[in-house]
């Protein structure tokens, strides 16, 4: 268990990182942020930022240096950093979570091997490819990069088996290693954020509704409308990978519900996740907290929610509305201290709490 006063390394400069080291702070642990662009979010309330390329070899062994424990923020970070730091120091989610999200045909296999379903899917490497598979799941399907895509980006869908839609599709994902995933009729999204500490308990959070626009995540409303036979679904799911990766700290798994009421999983996020936002206004620990208190071997908080309440992103010029949302009587807000607004911009997010459970 880290001692108050310990200092916690967090590779990646954003908001999440930015509201992990609030975090950190409010259980008085120190944080250094790793991230290449000087004054991002996360170092304007951190302790100290190193200014370095995230595989900077000498960047990665002062930080290991200056640490007790070191986490992430962002999914993409390299695989490679994260094991070099275990050599040299905790790291916490495991680097085997980081390797298996990078790449959606790895996730998938994993959690079909946890007895996690999933959408049909098969592997894309060419165009050949891409019309087999295209053949085998309905002639219909999204075809995603393996890697770095997120928000909707590196995705194209496709309806039909036509030579020339299928050569478009691979060109626009610049003949990148994909994979199809084949469509399946859901009735709603939602994501459970759940924790594990290094003893192996686990406590989940209501589970979200969530709304995307463009590929980006609208708003998540808790509760979600579901049945308890769905949120125990979702929950035994998320168990099986928790327990699979030795996983410790807080992740996010999306789920689609099907008309039956069944789910099959979409992704995992080996980090705090956008849809728990609103745990830092309907919860008396966040998941920013709950996170801290896991990779510091703390004991994990209640994950009870007070309220029910709709979180919704401020994306771009979104950010303009902040004057009239803090005229609202019950909406929580929380800017991300980024200069410039741009289109699929992440500004912020604001929570709006309901009247009670």
């Amino acid at each position: 268990m880290l001692q108050a006063g310990s200092t916690i390394g967090i590779i990646g400069g954003g908001q999440l990182g930015r509201m992990l080291a609030m975090a950190a702070a409010r259980l008085s642990f120190k944080t250094i942020i790793l991230e290449p662009q000087a004054d991002c979010p996360a170092a304007q309330v951190a302790n100290r930022q190193i200014i370095a390329a995230y595989d900077d070899r000498a960047a990665l062994q002062e930080l290991a240096e200056a640490c007790d424990v070191i986490t992430y923020e962002f999914e993409n970070v390299p695989v490679e950093a994260a094991q070099f730091l275990a050599t040299k120091t905790i790291v916490s989610p495991p680097p085997l979570a980081l390797e298996i999200s990078q790449d959606r045909v790895a996730e998938k296999q994993f959690l079909n091997e946890s007895d996690i379903a999933t959408a049909p899917w098969r592997v894309v490497d060419d165009v050949e490819d891409l019309i087999a598979a295209l053949g085998a799941l309905n002639e219909r399907g999204i075809l995603k990069t393996r890697r770095f895509g997120y928000d909707g980006k590196g995705q194209v869908r496709l309806n039909s088996l036509d030579n020339e839609a299928a050569t478009q599709a691979i060109a626009a994902i610049k003949n990148a290693p994909a994979i199809l995933e084949g469509f399946v009729e859901f009735t709603r999204e939602v994501s459970v954020i759940a924790a594990r500490d290094k003893a192996g308990n686990v406590r989940i959070y209501d589970i979200a509704e969530n709304v995307h626009k463009d590929g980006i995540l609208d708003t998540s409303t808790i509760p979600a409308e579901i049945s308890t036979d769905t949120a125990v679904a979702c929950a035994r799911a998320t168990y099986n990978l928790l327990h699979a990766l030795d996983y410790v700290g807080v992740l996010g798994f999306e789920f689609f519900v099907l008309p039956d009421g069944s789910v099959v999983a979409n992704e995992f996020a080996p980090r705090v996740h956008n849809s728990g936002h609103w745990t830092e206004a309907a919860c008396a620990v966040s998941q920013f907290e709950q996170h801290i208190r896991a990779i510091a071997g703390l004991p994990l908080g209640d994950p009870k929610r007070h309220s029910d309440c709709v979180m919704e992103n401020l994306i771009g010029d979104d950010v303009l509305k902040v004057p009239a949302i803090l005229a609202e009587s019950d909406a929580v807000l929380h800017l991300y201290g980024k200069a410039e607004a741009r289109p699929g911009r992440k500004m912020g997010h604001v929570t709006r709490i309901k009247s009670g459970k």
